[in-house]
């Protein structure tokens, strides 16, 4: 007796259906805009989880109609693993793709990456992962194999096979049929079976001993086609698994086909599983198939959004931003929405705030960002160094740094003349700046002429030498340092969110760096010119310019001195720069240039 199993109805559009029924509890969307046939919002209703909408709508009745506290769906990543199934070609050869192999740990890896919603199911963990040992819901198929004991006025223990036509077989009883039966009802069945025969003192004990070996096919576009091996016990996401995942690329994820013979079994939507963690029990059996048919319409989600990802919609729906925002989940900072049509090579681009998106509809291939376009109320600068206020303060916006300093109580340590501030934009603007001096001098070093083929060898050595150096100057990160000065215009400097203003301590130290023996920190002493300081430093190094010295005083501000200079102070950095030995006057030119950037910008000297 062959059991059969009703298709499931809705093929590929639950997950259209939730996103849709959850925005209608939000904000009711127009007709036009809905663009779904009549009777399908009812249907998508009755298929959804009632608690799930409640607790949906509740949390959007909260939000004040802002638009920007939708609520984030969580998605549960799993862990990859090592050790997938093993797949069976189906012509008997060897696997073109072992499990386990770096061309499989590559798949599985770039699925745990991928921008797609849904990729991140298939990395190993269910294909590694065996059959439950006690699946209450599992339904008996011929060729399950059940143990079967009785004990007191009767005795018999055997392990016994379900037959074809579903039945098992126990001596003075007669066939019991068990197909369609689930596990948890499997003791009750036999029980009850050997009651009508024995009355009394006789016991019964039944249990599944081992899900049927079935081989299943899955095809379509998953990463690797082919026959695997497993048990009818083994659900759909373990044979996906074992396939390396369905292809984020070209794969659906909303309409996963299960078929036995020409029978279409079931349309299995994973947006179920990931959303409300739902999945139908299919037990399998040898020869069916799982295909993963092609890709639906698509929209990609970037920006400030608690699931930033590439969603599926059915082909034959009608999305909008409605629907992708609860998919989605906009974070609460989102004010935003820049909507990127796909129309082509020419983009035409929808940018409004997100109280006024509304349900713009959406279509394959549209980029939805979502972003933050709105000044802050306040700013947030911290204090370091030698000082006994707090490390943090929250001033207005537009705050200046007279209103900072006035709040700030100075130890007996503390060098209130010598404030350092340190800003991000600035950093990036020294980034900048250093990368651009850099690229041009490698231009420089790559397109020198030579005359001679042994001036050419030279120049090839020495462009060599200039491009190392080059890409350890690129490594090089700036302090984003400003130079705030001593000047009555010191107080109106304007502070930005994240300065970090630091108090230097009054430690009496001359820091020596760059081209000497030794660099370390000397003590300062009144009448000592940079000369004097280097050679408590071991002296100038064969590669040092010996009248190269720049003085990077503790206020941000930089000067370059003479080797009997004595404008050092206490607290300063004494950088001696290296000696630049080339064979072109415009490139000594250029890095004498970046020397002086990279001294000034992270008080480093980087010698050749």
């Amino acid at each position: 007796m062959r059991r059969t199993c009703r298709p499931m109805p809705s093929p590929g559009r639950l997950a259209l259906g939730l996103s849709l029924a959850f925005a209608a509890l939000a904000a009711p969307l127009p007709a036009p805009a809905q663009g779904l046939p009549p009777g399908v919002m009812g249907q998508m209703l009755q298929s959804a989880d009632p608690a799930t909408l409640a607790a949906i709508a509740n949390a959007m009745g909260n939000t004040g109609g802002s638009g920007t506290s939708l609520p984030a769906m969580p998605l549960a990543v799993p862990t990859a693993s090592p050790n997938p199934a093993q797949p069976v070609p189906v012509d008997g050869a060897a696997p073109s793709v072992a499990p386990g192999n770096a061309a499989a740990s590559g798949q599985y890896v770039a699925n745990a990456i991928s921008p797609v919603f849904g990729a991140q199911l298939f990395t190993g963990a269910f294909a590694r992962a065996g059959a439950a040992h006690f699946n209450p819901d599992y339904v008996i198929t011929p060729g399950d194999q059940v143990v079967l004991r009785l004990w007191g006025a009767f005795q018999y223990a055997q392990v016994q096979t379900v037959d074809p036509q579903g039945n098992v077989f126990l001596p003075n009883i007669g066939p019991i049929h068990l197909a369609g039966v689930r596990n948890q009802d499997l003791q009750r069945v036999i029980t009850g079976a050997a009651a009508g025969t024995f009355r009394s003192n006789v016991y019964v004990y039944a249990s599944l001993a081992e899900a049927q070996p079935v081989r299943v096919f899955v095809g379509g576009f998953v990463r690797r086609p082919g026959l695997y091996d497993g048990t009818s016990m083994d659900g759909l996401l373990h044979y996906l698994d074992a396939a390396g995942g369905i292809d984020p690329d070209r794969g659906t994820f909303i309409d996963v086909e299960v078929k036995r013979g020409e029978q279409v079994r079931a349309h299995v939507n994973l947006y179920q599983f990931l959303f409300r963690g739902v999945m139908p029990p299919l037990p399998l059996a040898d020869g069916d198939v799982i295909f993963v048919g092609p890709r639906q319409q698509t929209v990609t989600v970037l920006g400030l959004a608690n699931n930033a990802n590439v969603f599926e919609f059915p082909r034959n729906a009608h999305p909008t931003t409605a629907d992708v925002a609860l998919l989605a989940g906009p974070q609460p900072v989102a004010t935003h929405m820049r909507i990127t049509r796909a129309t082509g090579p020419i983009r035409n681009v929808d940018y409004r705030p997100l109280g006024e998106a509304g349900a713009l509809p959406v279509g394959n291939g549209d980029t939805i960002e979502f972003t933050s376009d709105q000044k802050n109320g306040t700013i947030t600068v911290r204090i370091e160094g030698e000082h006994e206020s707090r490390q943090e303060y929250v001033l207005p916006y537009g705050a200046r740094l007279g209103d900072l300093l006035r709040q700030i109580r100075f130890s007996e340590r503390s060098d209130a003349t010598s404030i350092q501030l340190f800003r991000q934009s600035v950093k990036d603007r020294q980034k900048t700046m250093l990368d651009a001096s850099l690229h041009s001098l490698e231009q420089a070093a790559l397109t020198a002429r030579s005359g001679t083929n042994d001036e050419s060898q030279l120049r090839h050595n020495e462009a060599d030498l200039i491009l190392q150096w080059i890409d350890r100057a690129r490594k090089v990160q700036p302090l984003g340092q400003v130079v705030i000065g001593q000047g009555p215009a010191r107080d109106d400097l304007l502070l930005e969110n994240g300065d970090l203003l630091r108090v230097p301590t009054r430690d009496g130290l001359v820091l020596v760096s760059g081209e000497v023996l030794f660099p370390n920190a000397v003590a300062w002493q009144a009448g000592l010119d940079a000369t004097s300081y280097v050679e408590r430093a071991g002296g100038f190094t064969q590669k040092s310019a010996a009248r190269r010295i720049v003085v990077a005083h503790a206020d941000g501000s930089f000067e370059e001195v003479a080797a009997q200079s004595r404008a050092v102070r206490s607290g300063d950095d004494l950088l001696v720069l290296p000696r630049i030995d080339t064979k072109s006057r415009q490139i000594l030119k250029d890095m004498t240039q970046i020397l002086y950037q990279i001294a000034v910008s992270a008080k480093v000297v980087l010698g050749l």
